[in-house]
């Protein structure tokens, strides 16, 4: 998973900034992405002799999923956090590699599918990352590919923009990967997928809530500094945005928890 424009502070495409999030990410995130890596990972055509590339693998969602049905799968991803996350859940057909995706250190045709769930996007040059994918697909072998459906992303990312729109219009920071608005629609997905090499898409939406935890407000706020849309805010702003955020937690929550639906693309495809 990758970086931002030097514009913004925010460094999505430094892997330490992803070493950092790898705890925050695996409790709040995994088990939100881990309906639409089941989901991709599903729409592949896979088994026990299967061997799986997972691009951009983070804590290992879409990866685990592979491993349940028996395949081989390599995950791969530039934050070594990660990746030590996903070498120790210990599982034997899952190797785990430091490696970017933009330039996979792999032979051509080695794999018999390939799946990136909310990872290309993020890639400074998501083509690339798309084309690695295609590359390193033996012909006759398919692809999954998970992108959010708004610019926006997900989760609290979505909810946050979402906010800052309704109260400040002209203060929306531009997300810093573009990948992220580019696929963010159908028609774009497919035709990106077939520029990358991959024939013949089908693109579905596939919409889940994610839960976030409230039970404790601070830990709620420290997700804001992660968010590119914040960084674009003073600080008279920042404090009315998160007073909004705040009631509409409370207006939405049950318990301890506050649900926000997030919706996605997943692109299948195959390799000529």
């Amino acid at each position: 998973m990758p970086s931002s424009e030097q514009a913004n502070p925010l460094p999505f495409n430094d892997p330490a900034h992803w070493d950092k999030m790898v705890a925050t990410y695996e409790a709040q995130s995994q088990p939100f992405t881990t309906h639409f890596a089941e989901a991709a990972v599903a729409m592949l055509p896979i088994g026990p002799s299967s061997k799986v590339l997972d691009v951009a693998t983070g804590t290992g969602a879409a990866a685990l999923a592979v491993a349940r049905r028996g395949a081989d799968v390599t995950a791969i991803d530039f934050s070594a956090g990660m990746v030590a996350r996903v070498r120790a859940h210990e599982v034997a057909n899952i190797e785990a590699r430091q490696m970017d995706g933009q330039a996979l250190d792999l032979p051509d045709a080695a794999f018999d599918a390939a799946v990136s769930v909310f990872g290309v996007m993020l890639f400074p040059d998501w083509r690339a990352g798309l084309r690695e994918m295609a590359r390193v697909t033996r012909s006759g072998g398919s692809a999954a590919i998970a992108v959010w459906k708004s610019a926006d992303g997900a989760a609290v990312h979505l909810l946050l923009a979402q906010i800052i729109r309704r109260l400040y219009p002209d203060n929306v920071t531009p997300m810093p990967c573009t990948g992220l608005a580019e696929l963010a629609d159908p028609g774009r997905l497919a035709v990106a997928v077939v520029a990358a090499g991959f024939a013949d898409p089908v693109v579905v939406e596939v919409t889940h809530d994610f839960k976030l935890n409230v039970a404790n407000p601070t830990e709620v706020d420290r997700l804001f500094e992660f968010m590119p849309h914040w960084s674009g805010l003073d600080a008279e702003q920042s404090a009315a945005v998160a007073r909004a955020f705040r009631s509409e937690i409370e207006r939405g929550r049950i318990g301890d928890t506050f649900t926000i639906p997030s919706t996605a693309l997943i692109a299948t495809a195959l390799r000529p």
